[in-house]
């Protein structure tokens, strides 16, 4: 199903061809000036460039070509040589059909499906997720939604962060802690049921608020005290070896965090096809590490192993990739090399990282040593950086105190204030009150998304709690609160036995909504060509926009006559079901009812 700039495209781009010129000059595109025009070609400027000749001639030439063309009611030329195209009403009527019988809601597939990988979350073990995995999360998932949406084979993977030092420091903290769990780690409790019902009962003890205070007081020890740091190194290198009471140990950390990671994830309408971690690919490290060297690429550097990855021509100086520390063990570099090894069972055509826009230089290292290696092809690796989330003193989000805001407590935070704006709004008064809670989680999520999607994701910006929770202006709730009113308006139709009938375009106000649901499959390709879901979400709202001005000026239901109100309930049907697919690319649920 071809949008009308593309259709357009063809006709004007024979028309340029039928003048002596070449088509590549016909690309249309939306008019910059609305209220002259539905679209525009620029393609004379250009032409006449090529062609030595004045550009409104070109023009004039083309537009007569385009006198006889039935997709326009009128073509003019404008300025030094730009021609205005104005989409005919039976054009538009029979787009807007188009797109309320699709199920797709007008937005093509792509030509050439690929199997994508997104790498996003970044979650750790011992840590719950705080607000710095918020945009990668988001991001993310909106990402994975898109280019499914498009036709990609598409796996998310949360890329779990469970190995290397950080678990040695929890495995000697916890030590330290409790003798019983010094016990699980020595493994000096009796082979025995009894002795295993102890370790049970000990290891019920080890929650994760546990963890969460061992591991940073563990963290700032180690950097004041050699010996306890050398004592992690040791407890991380017996736990990489394969250990039995340091894994028993590791495996419980793991489980107890990602209980507590999935429950905030699912709330957020986030969710995995893998958990992998770190630890999946500790049995290819050796054999790599091995096979770089073989490869000439490992070299000693100060009693570590490095690849340097430096370019002629950087514009600045790249450092090498830190493969083996000084004491022998991998580092966080070498894993991430290790992982994209281990991703070739899955034969990716593009991974994206989506991970803050900081470790720009990190993930420059790692892919060029996998380039250099062999390992994967130009062009499938790519970082999709981020700015960051800021609070309204314009500083990265923090609690009141200045600590790291854990994103449970954002969220009891956002659920809060949603439960507060519906009782100002008078919203969900009727609901019962497990709908109600429902209904404010979708509001919560909405407003959270929809604040971050809104940008485009290399800029940070600015979280404010009341402006994004509003049900007024560019916000989540507001896009919300328009499905729903659709819902209400459809259910009602049904309600009086009036139904959905063909689209007729006739009223100012009814071109605008039908020229908007053409546009969602240039938003969807946007977002998916430059991986910037704010393509949707600017889509989303506008098209919210054009609905609220098209239902205070066209009476639907006292519709003048049955055509007409068939006609406008099919158009409110497809600016839902439109709405509906949009927010859904965005990760953002709509309820039945406010």
């Amino acid at each position: 199903m071809t949008d009308l700039a593309g259709a357009l495209g063809a006709a004007v781009a024979a028309a340029f061809d039928a003048c002596g010129l070449g088509p590549e000059f016909g690309r249309v595109s939306v008019s910059d000036r609305p209220d002259l025009a539905d679209f525009q070609c620029n393609g004379a400027l250009a032409a006449a460039k090529a062609a030595r000749r004045n550009p409104r001639e070109i023009a004039a030439a083309v537009a007569e070509r385009l006198a006889s063309e039935p997709l326009l009611a009128a073509v003019e030329i404008a300025g030094p040589g730009f021609i205005n195209l104005k989409v005919s009403a039976d054009a538009l009527a029979d787009r807007a059909n188009a797109i309320a019988a699709d199920p797709r809601a007008g937005a093509e597939r792509v030509a050439a499906p690929r199997r994508v990988m997104v790498d996003y979350g970044g979650p750790n073990v011992a840590k719950e997720l705080h607000v710095g995995h918020l945009r990668s999360s988001i991001i993310g998932e909106a990402l994975k939604r898109i280019y499914r949406f498009r036709g990609d084979e598409v796996v998310g993977d949360a890329h779990f962060g469970d190995w290397g030092f950080q678990m040695g420091l929890l495995i000697i903290a916890a030590s330290d802690e409790d003798p019983r769990w010094r016990a699980i780690a020595e493994e000096t409790l009796p082979a025995t049921h009894e002795g295993q019902a102890q370790a049970d009962a000990a290891l019920a003890d080890l929650r994760l608020e546990v963890l969460e205070r061992l591991y940073p007081m563990a963290a700032a020890r180690a950097k004041e005290d050699q010996d306890y740091r050398d004592r992690a190194r040791r407890a991380t290198a017996g736990l990489q070896a394969g250990r039995p009471g340091y894994l028993r140990l590791w495996r419980h950390f793991t489980s107890v965090t990602r209980v507590a990671l999935e429950r905030d994830f699912h709330t957020l309408g986030i969710d995995f096809d893998l958990w992998k971690g770190e630890s999946d690919v500790q049995p290819l490290i050796e054999p790599m590490v091995e096979d770089l060297r073989q490869k000439g690429l490992l070299e000693p550097d100060q009693g570590a192993m490095i690849v340097r990855v430096a370019r002629q021509g950087d514009k600045r100086e790249l450092p090498p990739l830190l493969v083996v520390s000084s004491e022998g063990s991998a580092m966080y570099g070498t894993t991430d090399v290790a992982t994209i090894l281990d991703r070739r069972a899955f034969n990716p055509d593009l991974v994206l990282y989506c991970v803050d826009q900081r470790q720009a230089d990190h993930f420059e290292q790692v892919f060029r040593a996998a380039l250099m290696a062999g390992y994967v092809a130009e062009g499938v690796l790519e970082h999709v950086g981020f700015g960051t989330m800021n609070g309204t003193d314009g500083k990265p989000f923090k609690t009141r105190a200045g600590g790291v805001l854990k994103l449970r407590d954002l969220i009891d935070m956002v659920m809060e204030k949603a439960r507060e704006r519906l009782h100002e709004a008078g919203l969900g008064a009727d609901l019962p009150a497990e709908a109600f809670e429902e209904t404010a989680r979708k509001v919560a999520v909405a407003a959270l998304k929809f604040a971050d999607l809104q940008n485009f994701r290399g800029t940070s910006y600015i979280f404010d709690l009341d402006r994004f929770s509003s049900f007024e202006g560019k916000t989540g709730p507001y896009l919300l609160y328009q499905a729903v009113r659709i819902k209400s308006l459809l259910r009602k139709a049904a309600e009086e036995g009036a139904g959905v009938g063909e689209i007729l375009v006739g009223e100012p106000a009814e071109r605008d909504l039908a020229l908007l649901l053409d546009g969602f499959d240039h938003a969807a390709f946007e977002a998916y060509d430059k991986k910037a879901p704010n393509f949707i979400a600017e889509h989303a709202y506008r098209l919210a926009q054009t609905f609220s001005r098209f239902y205070a000026a066209c009476p639907v239901l006292a519709a003048p006559d049955a055509a007409t109100r068939g006609s406008r309930l099919a158009l409110a049907a497809a600016t839902l079901r439109q709405l509906e697919a949009a927010l859904g690319l965005l990760g953002i649920e709509t309820p039945e009812r406010m």
